[in-house]
């Protein structure tokens, strides 16, 4: 059967500066973070004919291809389930040009979700058949409906607050090293995680990730292009997407373990086409939108079983030097919130040697997208 191993790479990365506010609007962010990538590459943007990214993207392929001078566009596509679609969208455009649809595919996420609104806040879309299940009983945000999940985790699994904060402090730690990072040289310590305000219990400020305008995109070509642009190839060598049968949402009231959520399903289709597997993985960039996704991503891809997500998190075990170094740029939670597009360029710096938090020697990486909504992962390797 045909497969996507190691068919394409990323060649170009690119981004924006993060912060609380940016006065440009998404659209000059996006060229931006675009143009940022191509010269990466080493690409002309009269080259791109292949566009992806998100449906909760507000710029669009017309106005971006006119803005960068593109060339004729022969593939496009948009990833649904916000956050579970920034994986996919390297995907999508793996498959069109392994499958000679398109030569040169770039991805990109833009926002400004820093200085814009809440996206629950429009009451125009409040209550959706699947939201009236959760919405009149106070599960408003996301964060209550991620708590839910974590307070089932620490009642069938015995994980901890400390736990949680073990994911925290990785992130901030290796953010403190990043000085693209809102929170760079900004420490967080256990007093400042324990003492913080709730946001939705078990879920506490520190929880929750940033709010952030900024953009990003890479560039995907076929492995045989690759070999000829500026920077080592990192070469897309399985990817998946995942949505398990009755699956409701983040609280995934319908199915019969709310715990075994998207990443069991989009892990299974990763590993299957891949030559190695979590014990082959030299560091990781997981989604995280909520510390409480760790533990349940964790034990989802395979590297502890279940109800284990917790206690992995001990003894330094995501740090640099530890069992699985995790989101070596700060990730959502510490570096920026762009609906986990960062966690992509960042595996791209990693398998390159150029992280600002380098794995020694770092040859496979780990990226996933949301866990909790129909989701999405890419195994790269150098």
């Amino acid at each position: 059967m045909a497969t996507l191993k190691d068919a394409t790479a990323v060649v170009g990365i690119g981004q924006t500066a993060f912060a609380k506010q940016l006065p440009e609007s998404e659209k000059a962010l996006a060229c931006r973070a675009i143009l940022a990538a191509l010269h990466d590459a080493g690409i002309d943007p009269g080259e791109v004919d292949a566009l992806a990214s998100y449906t909760m993207e507000e710029t669009d392929e017309v106005e971006i291809a006119k803005a960068l001078g593109l060339g004729d566009l022969t593939f496009f596509s948009k990833v649904g389930y916000g956050g579970g679609g920034s994986c996919a969208t390297v995907a999508h455009l793996a498959a069109a040009v392994a499958t000679g649809q398109a030569s040169v595919g770039v991805a990109w996420r833009s926002r400004k979700r820093g200085s814009g609104p809440r996206p629950w806040k429009n009451t125009a879309v409040q209550l959706p058949t699947p939201a009236q299940w959760t919405r009149p009983f106070g599960l408003l945000r996301p964060v209550d409906e991620i708590a839910m999940l974590a307070r089932r985790h620490m009642h069938e699994y015995g994980t901890t607050r400390d736990h949680l904060f073990n994911v925290a402090l990785a992130c901030r730690n290796r953010a403190n090293q990043n000085p693209a990072a809102i929170m760079y040289e900004r420490p967080l310590t256990r007093d400042m995680y324990m003492t913080s305000r709730w946001i939705s219990e078990p879920l506490c400020l520190f929880d929750n990730c940033l709010e952030t305008d900024g953009a990003l995109a890479c560039v995907v070509v076929s492995a045989e292009r690759a070999r000829d642009c500026r920077h080592r190839p990192v070469y897309v060598h399985s990817a998946a997407q995942g949505l398990p049968a009755q699956h409701h949402g983040m609280v995934n009231y319908w199915n019969d373990d709310p715990l075994t959520g998207p990443a069991w399903t989009a892990a299974r289709h990763l590993w299957k086409h891949a030559d190695f597997g979590p014990e082959d993985v030299d560091v990781a960039q997981i989604y995280d939108a909520f510390t409480a996704l760790i533990p349940l991503s964790l034990e989802g891809y395979g590297f502890c079983r279940r109800g284990e997500g917790g206690a992995f998190t001990e003894g330094g075990a995501l740090e640099i030097g530890g069992r699985l170094p995790l989101n070596t740029s700060g990730g959502g939670l510490s570096e920026a919130y762009v609906h986990g597009f960062n966690l992509i360029n960042e595996g791209v710096r990693q398998l390159r040697g150029a992280s600002t938090a380098q794995v020694p020697d770092a040859a496979t990486c780990l990226v996933t997208a949301g866990e909790g909504v129909p989701t999405s992962a890419l195994l790269l390797r150098t």
